[in-house]
């Protein structure tokens, strides 16, 4: 497959699985969607990108959790 093909590939994809966590945490509060987002993998930025927030809110929020679990 050529990189230009693949790279189209890659976008689609990506699009649809960040369409599909959508999906999943569409009724969820926030919070609860930044969690489970971030244990799927997601970086907070691309957390951000999906529920319409900042990055610097996703970042804090994690800080918090993760401050609760010590």
């Amino acid at each position: 497959m050529p990189d230009f093909q693949a790279k189209i590939f890659e976008q689609k994809l990506d699009k649809l699985i960040r369409l599909i966590a959508f999906s999943l945490i569409m009724d969820k509060t926030q919070n609860e969607q930044i969690s489970l987002l971030s244990k799927a993998g997601f970086q907070p930025k691309e957390i951000a990108e999906i529920i319409g927030t900042s990055g610097n809110t996703v970042r804090v929020y994690l800080s918090k959790m993760k401050r609760r679990v010590k």
